[in-house]
């Protein structure tokens, strides 16, 4: 009996201490990850920021707050904005932030990544209502980066940077996608009248620049039209071409200009006589 009763009370005494050892062990000792911080807590107070790898705790007396320091995305919702010139859009974003200071992450906001993403949406919905519909669609880099420096200038307090922010979509009403395909097809309209008409410039000038070595090469003139006849003869044609020298009707020019008579000035009807 007695043997028993011994037995039972070190069977007693080993599952209260596994019991306690099952308590207190995980209050004790925590793991934390290469990009893991925990924040420290003694009765309240902040005592120090310990990681990453095995750190120590007092159970029930210290208590811990985990960051992660990795960069972590918000995505920031559809928000309806009036551009500078009132344009209703749609626009939404995407940030990415990272903590550097996990003591003031913790302590200077409550929820820095809500804190954050608020910050972002209120952020973005005023810059974009600060610009025109055709500086935000041309120069989308530029108000990334104006978005990202304020969003950062006022996250500093907080022991957070941020990387970058990155507008993903704008969505324009019905009527103006159509408004603006129609200018886009204007302006192509223009484009090909412009290219068009400097075409013909050039032609004309290229006309120019021949017509004057013909004048020089009259020769030149007589070498083309057998070129042009040459070309012609090799298609199916029902007609026949007789070339004639280009200057052949000079000849009876010159002979008109010989044997045309010198002639005066002709009187005017009504004119009396002389007297002489």
């Amino acid at each position: 009996m007695e043997n028993g009763t011994e037995f039972i009370d070190s069977l007693s005494w080993i599952i209260t201490i596994a019991v306690l050892a099952a308590i207190l062990l995980p209050q004790m000792f925590k793991i934390l990850r290469e990009y893991e911080r925990a924040v420290v807590f003694r009765l309240g107070k902040y005592k120090s920021t310990k990681g990453p790898g095995l750190i120590f705790l007092i159970p029930f007396i210290d208590k811990i707050e985990r960051v992660d320091l990795r960069v972590l995305t918000i995505n920031v919702d559809k928000q309806e904005v009036i551009t500078k010139d009132n344009v209703t859009v749609n626009v939404d974003a995407i940030t990415f932030f990272r903590v550097l200071d996990a003591e003031e992450a913790v302590i200077q906001v409550e929820r820095y990544i809500h804190a954050t993403s608020m910050l972002a949406q209120t952020t973005l919905r005023s810059i974009v209502g600060q610009v025109e519909l055709d500086e935000l669609l041309a120069n989308r880099d530029k108000i990334n980066k104006k978005i990202q420096e304020i969003i950062d200038r006022q996250t500093d307090p907080w022991g957070i940077k941020v990387v970058s922010v990155e507008v993903r979509d704008v969505v324009l009403p019905e009527n103006m996608k159509r408004a603006m395909a129609r200018q886009a097809e204007t302006e192509r309209d223009r484009r090909a009248k412009v290219i068009n008409a400097e075409g013909e410039y050039q032609a004309a000038e290229r006309l120019v620049d021949a017509a004057k070595m013909i004048e020089q090469a009259p020769a030149a003139l007589q070498l083309r039209f057998l070129q042009t006849m040459t070309e012609v003869s090799e298609e199916n044609t029902s007609f026949v071409m007789l070339p004639l020298p280009m200057d052949f009707m000079e000849a009876f020019r010159s002979m008109k200009n010989v044997n045309l008579p010198a002639q005066g000035p002709e009187k005017s009807e009504g004119e009396p006589p002389s007297n002489e």
